[in-house]
Order: structure tokens, then C-alpha cells, then sequence
């Protein structure tokens, strides 16, 4: 198909209330620079529209490497016995906070596996501690919990919740994750986002038997619920996983779904992700950033505790030190016409406005 046969696809899906599956499809299926490029341009309109050109630091504190799951593409799976596991103490915590509030940065996401040990109250005081403390958002990753565990947080002064779908696909979701359910998972985004936290999920791109029509499903998925923010990376294999022999996330099919998100949400937050950096390179990074991307998580783990965390393989020749790639981050936004941003970034949801597909496409040039 023509270069203004997929523009007019594009358009169709930014100007409709229900996209179709099959046009989402039809453009995650282009392959090669030249489609995907057009797409990630149409996207960057957007982006540049709704969430203007600020790329948004947040800083990531990884306090346990504990899990009780065994998600079959995940290295911090129980059965992972080689795996040393650690659990930071709250002062070790607080002081990665300091850090992060020192180097400017408004927002700590706390993350952790899903550690059955913690009391869910001690929790809740460090969140305390750091709201009062620092002057900063609170992100929680921590999995599944009970709506009362989401409450006490919640009461604490913890303002978001990540919680990945990874795939919506129902036999997909319950292949990659043993004893765990799709319906759980729903559960708990609806909790969250019924007791007003700003909600975040995501997907991972490339994981086995998964089609590009379960990619539409999954963007479509994340309109509907009109999440705050979304994680959208590729998958790279660990080699302590059943999944460990297939191949890493095309990252082709990765831009392209980002940048659909983008065009489908509009003005969620979307970071580039570090599988992102770790699959591919400094310049998948820029990539990103000009698929639709808008935010960079930056690593404050303690050093000795960072290659610790491994999700998966390569993660810890990537994140190297939080001021090193903030210098490297203001160069890659200075080479694409963006800036750094520090600001807390608050869910931009409750900003209804909407814009014409004329004043995005005169953003093209």
C-alpha cells in the first residue's frame, strides 16, 4: 500500500470514536524504516499536541527482588534458585529518595516483585515518611494486592499504581502466568482506579504465540480504560525462564505499537522504556521518544543491589548511573527539538480537550 494509502489508515484511526481492530492490525503488520517512520511521525504529532515536548524524569527505587509468582518471562520467578534475593531497608530507601529529590525529580516509583513478606503497614509508613520528607508524587508497583491493601497505601499518600496487563489475550495471559488469573488482574485495575489512584498498565511486545491482532486488542483496551500511563516494551528472554530460548521483541512492532498508543490515548504518559535501551540501543531510545514516548524512568537503586534485579537479561549493563544518563538524556532531547522536564507530571486525563485532525497534521512540518 501507498505512503497516502497508510496516511488515510492513520487518520481513520485518530479520527474514530471505536478504531478497528483490523486497521490496527493492518498497522502493526507494516514492516521496514519507511512505514514505521510514518507512523512514529503521525504519532509525534500527536504527542506534541497533548502532552507538548517536555521529556519527564521520574526516578525508580527496586526495594525487593522477591516474587511468590512464576510468570514464565520474568527472572525474579520463584524458581529462579540462583538468583540472590535482597529487601532494602527503609533507610536505604530514604536515602535513594534523597537522591532523587536531590537530582530535581518529583516522582519516586517504588517497585518491587510481588514480596509476600513485607507487612503491608510498613508500607504504608515509608510512604508517609517520604510524603512528608520530599516533596514528591509516589508511584507503587508491587503487583496484585487486596483492595484493602490499595486503600491503606492509598491513605498513606501513594498517588499512582503500575500494574501491567502484559497481554489481554485470556489463554495468552494464563500460559505466561501459572496460577495466576486474567480476571484478578482486571480486578485490581478497577480497584485502583476506583480509589483515585492514577492508574498506569502496559504491555510487553513479542511474547510467544502473540499476534498483532492481540496488540489491536490490547490498545483498545487501554483506551477504554483511559489509563494515566502506560509501559510498552519488548520482551528479552532470561535464561533462569521457560521463555529463555525465544527470541527478543521485534523492535520494529514495538515503535509501532507505541506510537498507536499515542495516537489512540493521546495524552497518556508513555515512557521509553529501558527494555527499550536494553534491546536496542541509545538511538532505539530516541526512537521512542519520537514513536510518542514523553517519559524516562531513571534507575536509583542502590549499585551493589541493581544487577539484582533482573526481570530480565542485559538490565544491568544498561543503567549505569542516574547522572550519566541524565547528561546523555539532555543531549538525545536537545537532537530531537525536546527538553528535559522536571516536573511532577501529573495525570494529564482530566484535561478532556480533543484536537481536530487538521491541527495535527499542520503539525507535521
Amino acid at each position: 500500500m501507498t505512503e497516502q494509502n497508510l496516511q488515510s489508515v492513520l487518520e481513520k484511526v485518530y479520527a474514530s470514536d471505536q478504531p478497528a481492530v483490523t486497521d490496527l492490525v493492518y498497522l502493526l503488520e507494516q514492516t521496514g524504516d519507511g512505514p514505521t517512520e510514518q507512523i512514529m511521525r503521525f504519532a509525534d504529532n500527536v504527542r506534541r499536541r497533548f502532552v507538548s515536548d517536555g521529556i519527564v524524569l521520574r526516578g525508580i527505587v527496586e526495594f525487593s527482588n522477591f516474587c511468590r509468582n512464576d510468570c514464565a518471562y520474568c527472572g525474579l520467578n520463584k524458581h529462579n534458585t540462583d538468583l540472590p534475593r535482597y529487601r532494602l531497608t527503609r533507610e536505604q530507601i530514604t536515602q535513594s529518595v534523597a537522591e532523587i529529590a536531590a537530582a530535581g525529580i518529583k516522582t519516586v516509583v517504588l517497585q518491587s516483585g510481588e514480596d509476600p513478606l513485607p507487612d503491608p503497614l510498613w508500607l504504608a509508613q515509608l510512604i508517609e515518611k517520604i510524603k512528608t520528607d520530599f516533596d514528591m508524587a509516589v508511584t507503587l508497583s508491587v503487583g496484585e494486592r487486596s483492595t484493602e491493601e490499595y486503600q491503606l497505601w492509598k491513605d498513606a499518600g501513594a498517588d499512582r499504581y503500575l500494574l501491567k496487563i502484559e497481554t489481554t489475550n485470556p489463554n495468552l495471559y494464563e500460559r505466561l502466568h501459572p496460577c495466576m488469573k486474567l480476571e484478578n488482574r482486571l480486578r485490581c485495575l478497577d480497584d485502583l482506579k476506583t480509589l483515585g489512584y492514577q492508574t498506569g498498565s502496559g504491555s510487553i511486545i513479542g511474547l510467544k504465540n502473540q499476534t498483532c491482532e492481540d496488540l489491536a486488542r490490547d490498545i483498545i483496551f487501554f483506551r477504554d480504560n483511559d489509563f494515566d500511563m502506560l509501559g510498552i516494551g519488548p520482551f528479552i528472554p532470561h535464561e533462569r525462564t521457560p521463555l529463555a530460548n525465544e527470541p527478543v521483541g521485534d523492535m520494529g512492532l514495538t515503535l509501532r505499537t507505541l506510537a498507536l498508543a499515542r495516537i489512540i490515548t493521546r495524552n497518556t504518559h508513555l515512557p521509553a522504556t529501558t527494555a527499550v535501551g536494553v534491546a536496542g540501543s541509545t538511538d532505539s531510545v530516541k526512537a521512542a521518544l519520537k514513536a510518542g514516548a514523553n517519559v524516562i524512568m531513571l534507575n536509583f537503586t542502590p549499585p551493589e543491589y541493581k544487577k539484582l534485579y533482573q526481570i530480565y537479561s542485559g538490565r544491568d549493563s544498561y543503567i549505569g548511573s542516574p547522572d550519566r544518563a541524565i547528561n546523555k538524556l539532555k543531549d538525545i532531547a536537545r537532537s530531537i527539538g525536546r527538553n528535559i522536564s522536571f516536573s511532577r507530571a501529573d495525570s494529564l486525563k482530566n484535561r478532556k480537550e480533543n484536537a481536530p485532525l487538521g491541527q495535527v497534521l499542520v503539525n507535521s512540518n
